[in-house]
């Protein structure tokens, strides 16, 4: 079990990894731009990767602790700290259930930037796991007007999954096709389903390719934009890839 934070010069982040709670600290940094650890089949990563687009700040991910700083540029995403499962990357269609649990909080001023799991699938099983053919996002909450990837500006329809009603969007970033079920409702604190069901309702309504895409990556964070001394809190995260 681990918990991460990220002192992004933006908004803070820390992540209990699995269904244990942890004693804030500032030990076992992760500094620099992609830092990265691993445990108890959990990846950890820093992740600032669009520090070049902020004027100033700086971020940190520590295991067990917490803090943060500022930076501008309001429209574009600084970081994904995120925590992330480890698994045997299968084909889609192989899978019998992606369950997962998240239990989260957000505390601060100002705040832009969303809650969201985000999964990356691709023909190729070696592909990089930092992008994909396709990336499908479940976004839990947003602050301050943040949008999905979109190409139309507007949700595509509006369906219940998991118990819970989200706005469907699509849109491309670069080449990759982007799948965004963000939450029509009020926030989705503590979060349970199954993301099967997610890729299966794509390949039953927009084609799809599920046989065909291998599942690159399973993580959950906040892509973060702006904020004044925010805090996000992951209690509880766990994930499972079930063949």
């Amino acid at each position: 079990m681990k918990s991460i934070v990220a002192q992004v010069g933006l908004l803070g982040l820390f992540i209990a990894v699995a269904a244990q709670s942890a004693t804030i600290s500032t030990q076992n940094a992760l500094c620099t731009q992609y830092a990265y650890a691993s445990q108890d089949g959990y990846d950890i990563l820093n992740n600032l990767w669009g520090m070049d687009t902020a004027t100033s700040g700086s971020q940190c991910t520590y295991y067990y602790g917490v803090a943060s700083g500022g930076g501008v540029v309001e429209n574009n995403v600084k970081s994904y700290a995120y925590a992330g499962r480890q698994f045997t990357r299968p084909l889609i269609s192989n899978v019998k259930s992606l369950p997962t649990t998240a239990i989260w909080s957000y505390f601060g001023t100002d705040i832009r930037a969303n809650v969201a799991y985000d999964l990356f699938t691709h023909p190729d099983a070696n592909h990089v796991n930092y992008n994909g053919e396709y990336e499908l996002m479940i976004w839990l909450n947003r602050y301050g007007g943040v949008w999905p990837i979109t190409e139309s500006g507007s949700a595509l329809e509006t369906i219940t999954l998991a118990g819970h009603s989200f706005d469907l969007y699509f849109g491309y970033n670069g080449d990759m096709k982007v799948y965004s079920f963000v939450v029509s409702d009020a926030a989705i604190g503590n979060f349970s389903g199954d993301i099967l069901d997610f890729f299966n309702y794509l390949a039953d309504n927009y084609s799809f390719p599920i046989s065909q895409q291998y599942l690159l990556i399973d993580q959950f964070g906040s892509e973060g934009f702006t904020g004044t001394n925010a805090t996000f809190t992951v209690s509880r995260f766990q994930a499972e890839v079930n063949i």
